[in-house]
Parts: C-alpha cells; sequence; structure tokens
C-alpha cells in the first residue's frame, strides 16, 4: 500500500506557536452552556455560602467586644455612668485609656461580662458555620455533575467527530497522539474544572463579599487592603503568560510520548527481534526528557505565582494589624472591629491567592482544551447526499470512469483509470508495492474521495449514495488483522447484527476456523484480546475472514486476505472462497499469485494505472508486466535449485 502522505510526525513543533488562551477558555466555558441553569443555581448556593461565611468574623467580632467590654467594666467603679468613668481617668491622668474608652460602645461600669449574651452569639456564629459548609456540600454535588456531564459530551463529541473524520485526516496524524486527546486530555480538562471552578466562584464571591464588609467597617483600613492588589495581578498574569507556552509544549510531547509507547507496546516483537530495543529506548527518552523539561518549566514558573501571593498577603496582614492597633488606640474602632478586620483581610488575600494558584491549572486545562478542539476543527469528510441514491437491486457492477487520485497534488497517484467488472467475477488486483493496489480499494470503499472521474455501484454514483448503502453490501479483510477482546463467536458475530449461533458456526465452517476452534478448551468461547492473543496470526486471519463470510456481501473486498496463512490453510480458504464468491463480485488483492490463477479478471497496476488485464493464461502468453511478476516468484527459485 503506498500513501504517498506526510508522516505521523508532521505539524508544528512542540510549543513553538503559543497558544490562544482567551478564545480556548471562552469556547470552554460555551461547552458547558447545557448546564447553565445548574450553574446558576450553584452560583446561588455560593452566594448564600460565602455571605454565612463573610458574616462569621463579624459576629465573632461582636463577641469579642462582648469580653473585652465585661473585662473593662469590670475595671471600672460600680454605679457611675461611662461619661463619668471616662472623666474620672481623664482626671487620673489616664488620657489614653480614657480615650479607648470613650469609643467603646455597651460597656457598664462595673459589669463583667454576659455569659448569656456571649453564648447566643457563639450559637449564632456556630449556626452559620453550619449553613455554610451545608450550602458548600450541596454545591460541591452539583459542580460534580455538572463537570461530569460536561467531560462525558465531550468525549462523546470527540468520539463522533472522529467518526466523521475523512481517513486521509486520521492517517495524518500519530495514533498515540490522537489516543492522548481522548483520554489524557479529556481527563485534563474535567479534573481542571473540578478543581477551579467552585474555587473560582467561591473566591470571587468571597472577594466582593469581604470587600463590601471591610469597607462597612473601615474605610481607611479598606484602601489599605486594597494596595496590594494590582500588584497582585500585575505578578500573576506576568507569570501566566510565561508558563502558557510551557503547558502548551507540555501536552503535545505528552501525545508524542503516548505515541511512541504504543509504536513500542504494539510491535514489541519486532523490536526485540531486530535487537532494537536501544534505539527505541533513545526515542523515547529523548521524548520523555523533553516532556520533563515542559513540565518542569510549566510547573516550576506557575509555582511561583503562590509565594508571591503570600508574600503580598503578610504585607497587607502587617500593615493592617499596626494601622488598626492604633486606631483602637484613639478609640476610633472597637477591638472586635479589628479583629473581625484582620480576619476579613486574611479572607479577602486567600482567595486572591487561591486563583493565582489555579493558575498552573487552569493554563493546564485550556492547553489540554486546545488540543481536543484541534480535532474537533479538523475537516470532516463530505457530507452524505439527502436523500441517497441507491440500486435498486445490487448485483455487484463495478465500473471505474476516469479516475484520478491523489495523496499529495504534487505527486499524482492514479491518473486515468478505468474498469469494467462484471456481476460476479473475480476480480484480481496485482502489481508491485506501491503500484496503488490498495489505493483502488479505498476509493471504492470512499475511504479517500476521487479527485476527477466516477465510480458506479450498478450505474450509481458511490457520491450520490450514503457511505452507509455504499459499505452495506460489501465485505472487506484486510491485511492487517483487527480483533476486539472478546470471544472467538463475538468476533466473528460482529460481521452482522442479530447472528445466531447457528450463523457463526457456518461461516467458521465455510473460513476453515471450525476446524482449529474445535482443538482449543472453551471453543467458541474462547476469549481473545484485540492483539488476538491466544491465536496464531493465521488463525486471526481466518476469523476475520469468516467475519466477511458472515455478512453475506455481494461484495467482496480482500486485500492480502491469504498473506499469513499456511500452504494447507490457504487452499481450504481457496475452497471456500470458491463456494462464497459465487453470485457475488470480488476484488483480490494478492502478492502471491497462486492465490488468484483463477480469476476471471487480473489487472496489473503500475504507478497507479493499469497497464495490462485479462486471464492468468492470457497474461502468460502476453509475456508482459504479469509475465515478469510470475517468473520472479516462481522461476527464480527454480534456477536457483538448478
Amino acid at each position: 500500500m503506498s500513501h504517498h502522505r506526510p508522516g505521523p510526525g508532521a505539524g508544528v513543533p512542540p510549543g513553538e506557536k503559543s497558544a490562544n488562551f482567551g478564545a480556548s477558555l471562552r469556547r470552554l466555558l460555551r461547552a458547558m452552556a447545557p448546564e447553565r441553569v445548574r450553574l446558576v443555581a450553584v452560583l446561588v448556593l455560593a452566594v448564600v455560602a460565602v455571605g454565612l461565611q463573610v458574616l462569621g468574623p463579624t459576629l465573632l467580632g461582636r463577641a469579642t467586644d462582648i469580653v473585652f467590654n465585661g473585662v473593662v467594666g469590670r475595671m471600672l467603679p460600680e454605679g457611675a455612668s461611662l461619661e463619668q468613668a471616662v472623666a474620672n481617668l481623664r482626671a487620673a491622668g489616664e488620657d489614653q485609656v480614657a480615650q479607648m474608652v470613650s469609643g467603646m460602645e455597651n460597656v457598664v461600669p462595673g459589669q463583667g461580662i454576659d455569659f448569656g449574651a456571649l453564648g447566643r452569639m457563639a450559637l449564632l456564629v456556630l449556626a452559620v458555620y453550619v449553613g455554610s459548609a451545608l450550602f458548600l456540600w450541596v454545591q460541591g454535588r452539583m459542580l460534580a455533575g455538572i463537570v461530569q456531564r460536561t467531560a462525558f459530551q465531550l468525549r462523546r463529541d470527540v468520539q463522533a467527530k472522529i467518526d466523521r473524520l475523512p481517513l486521509r485526516e486520521l492517517d495524518s496524524r500519530a495514533r498515540g497522539d490522537v489516543l492522548s486527546r481522548v483520554t489524557n486530555d479529556i481527563d485534563n480538562v474535567s479534573q481542571t474544572l473540578q478543581q477551579t471552578l467552585s474555587q473560582v466562584v467561591t473566591s470571587i464571591v468571597t472577594v466582593v463579599g469581604v470587600l463590601v464588609m471591610m469597607f462597612v467597617l473601615s474605610w481607611q483600613l479598606a484602601l489599605i487592603a486594597l494596595v496590594t492588589v494590582p500588584v497582585s495581578a500585575w505578578a500573576t498574569a506576568t507569570i501566566a503568560k510565561r508558563a502558557q507556552p510551557h503547558f502548551v509544549a507540555q501536552w503535545t510531547s505528552t501525545g508524542d510520548l503516548g505515541g511512541k509507547v504504543e509504536e513500542a507496546f504494539t510491535g514489541h516483537e519486532l523490536v526485540t527481534a531486530f535487537n532494537a530495543q536501544d534505539s527505541v529506548r533513545e526515542g523515547f527518552d529523548e521524548d520523555n526528557e523533553r516532556l520533563f523539561r515542559a513540565t518542569f518549566r510549566s510547573q516550576f514558573i506557575s509555582g511561583t505565582i503562590m509565594p508571591m501571593m503570600g508574600f503580598v498577603g503578610n504585607l497587607n496582614y502587617v500593615l493592617v494589624a499596626v494601622v488598626g492597633g492604633l486606631r483602637v488606640a484613639s478609640g476610633d474602632l472597637s477591638l472586635g472591629s479589628v479583629q473581625a478586620f484582620i480576619q476579613y483581610s486574611r479572607q479577602f488575600t486567600q482567595p486572591l491567592a487561591q486563583l493565582a494558584s489555579m493558575a498552573n491549572l487552569v493554563q493546564s486545562g485550556v492547553a489540554s482544551a486546545e488540543r481536543i478542539f484541534d480535532i474537533m476543527d479538523a475537516p470532516e469528510q463530505s457530507a452524505d447526499p439527502v436523500p441517497g441514491q441507491r440500486p435498486a437491486q445490487v448485483r455487484g457492477a463495478v465500473r471505474l470512469e476516469d479516475v484520478a487520485f491523489s495523496y499529495d497534488p504534487a505527486r499524482p497517484l492514479i491518473t486515468r483509470l478505468d474498469l469494467d467488472a462484471r456481476p460476479g467475477q473475480t476480480v484480481a488486483v496485482v502489481g508491485p508495492t506501491g503500484a496503488g493496489k490498495t489505493t483502488l480499494v479505498n476509493l471504492l470503499m470512499r475511504f479517500y474521495e476521487i479527485d476527477s472521474g466516477r465510480i458506479l455501484i450498478d450505474g450509481v454514483d458511490t457520491r450520490d449514495m450514503t457511505r452507509q448503502d455504499l459499505r452495506e453490501p460489501i465485505g472487506m479483510v484486510l491485511q492487517d488483522t483487527w480483533l476486539f477482546e472478546g470471544t472467538i463467536a463475538e468476533n466473528i458475530a460482529f460481521g452482522r447484527d442479530g447472528a445466531t449461533e447457528e450463523d457463526v458456526h457456518r461461516a467458521a465452517e465455510a473460513a476453515s476456523v471450525d476446524r482449529f476452534v474445535q482443538s482449543l478448551p472453551d471453543g467458541y468461547d474462547t476469549v481473545i484480546d484485540e492483539e488476538g492473543g491466544g491465536v496464531s496470526a493465521g488463525e486471526k486471519q481466518l476469523i476475520t475472514i469468516a467475519r466477511a463470510f458472515l455478512a453475506e456481501p455481494q461484495l467482496l473486498i480482500l486485500d492480502e486476505a491469504t498473506s499469513s496463512v499456511d500452504t494447507r490453510t490457504e487452499m481450504l480458504v481457496q475452497q471456500a472462497m470458491t463456494r462464497l464468491r459465487s453470485g457475488r463480485t470480488s476484488f483480490v488483492i494478492a502478492h502471491r499469485l497462486s492465490t488468484i490463477r483463477d480469476a476471471d479478471v487480473i489487472l496489473v497496476m503500475e504507478h497507479g494505472d493499469i497497464v495490462e488485464q485479462g486471464t492468468h493464461d492470457e497474461l502468460l502468453e502476453a509475456d508482459g508486466a504479469y509475465a515478469r511478476l510470475y517468473r520472479s516468484q516462481f522461476a527464480a527459485p527454480v534456477l536457483a535449485e538448478e
């Protein structure tokens, strides 16, 4: 098979192109649009929960005032009014204490702590914090459902998109990288949303609520607390901008490494057979090193945000404590108000620090989202016609008229291809590697779209048919076998929905599968994995042939279907094929010319064109390209023996 396409590694080098952070983030948030009602409910719950949390320090400040007022009141002479007590302090030269006492409310000279009021205030604080925790728990439960449903839908959308991608697009991407995008990147987006969305909502609401309470308590202290916000915002934005390209490189490198691992695992036997472990390990180490560097840089750079925010927060805490203490001493604020304000200053800087610390998570999640959106934005295969045409009766007449196709426009492969296969004929396609044999089959199946010309099935242009109507009457067996994890019976039954056990056994007998299945301990219930573990390469091929037989197609396409079958099994399959080809049009691609001697028509392809066609005997007599191929396979060994 000659695909003449760019290799899997084609594309932009990791980290060379910076990410479009803002647009990708907005698009990711739009993906949550179906959950907008629940998101509003989450926002309301967050507002209520944070509102209760914000109310807590004020209530605790009042409790502190009750205690402090009781302590100060016990020190003042009983029976005197507050004004008299202040005057006595001034007369005794205690001007600073008098100033502080004059600013205190609810102080009764001679009266100690009001434990009744203190107890009621403590119960109220407890109720407020319990209520806040309950609302946060409900919010977290709802948010988990929102995020997981979004990730669920995202996986479905990506899978549906992959089903709509043309084979050309999938062939241009590394398989491991595609798998990494569908699994690792979606998981990373899900974790990012789960870990950050709740924190973002609660942090923003907390900042707004705390800021309001700070201005209510003291606008002067509130302005002091706000001085550090622009510094924090500027530093966070600068650090995040530097870290984002490294997050893009991190997840791109993750995909590259996944591709290397997938190739190494699937080709482990060949790697071992050719003693190529060292070279494979070197390639793995290079990708692993690149991933390490990108991850280290992204995490280190973004990790500096939290220490920076901590430093700014501590600086703010010191300023508030010093200025607040001076205002208490001057009688402008009560001790409880300053205590509440200090708590608010902590509550104010903490969500800002949390928002900053989440920057690396958000950047990582958006970088993964960009890789997912890259697949979602890939060009899709052309839409099926509505309504699609279909032959009144599928008889198997196939006609190609002046077909042209190329994988790369700069390197034409098929220029002007004409072919006429009558119903029931066996058409063999032979030729050297890269001649375009498998390409011909891909065009028949519309895995690739032709550049010009027409392909007709029973007189209907395949482009006027839906892909389902086109492929439904076609059975196909590829050189590369594909089995899924399940029993042998389930793998065969994959060929037709609703196949009975009797149908499976009949197809297995026709494809000579029954011959080796009977020797297995569990028979048709033998479980094999996706790599066909437990059965030989030839037996895997027979299972895929049985699957195609079960489909009872009107057209058969066999692309090197007997390449992994031993000589005796090949004879059995050929006999079964002869019976099953009766009344069906068959296209057989083969390098082993012994398998297509009885074909009705043999097409010889070179450089994308049919250079000869005829029966086996006719082509040998013509002494052309087919004769040269035949002699290269059969005459050479005879000469070697002589």
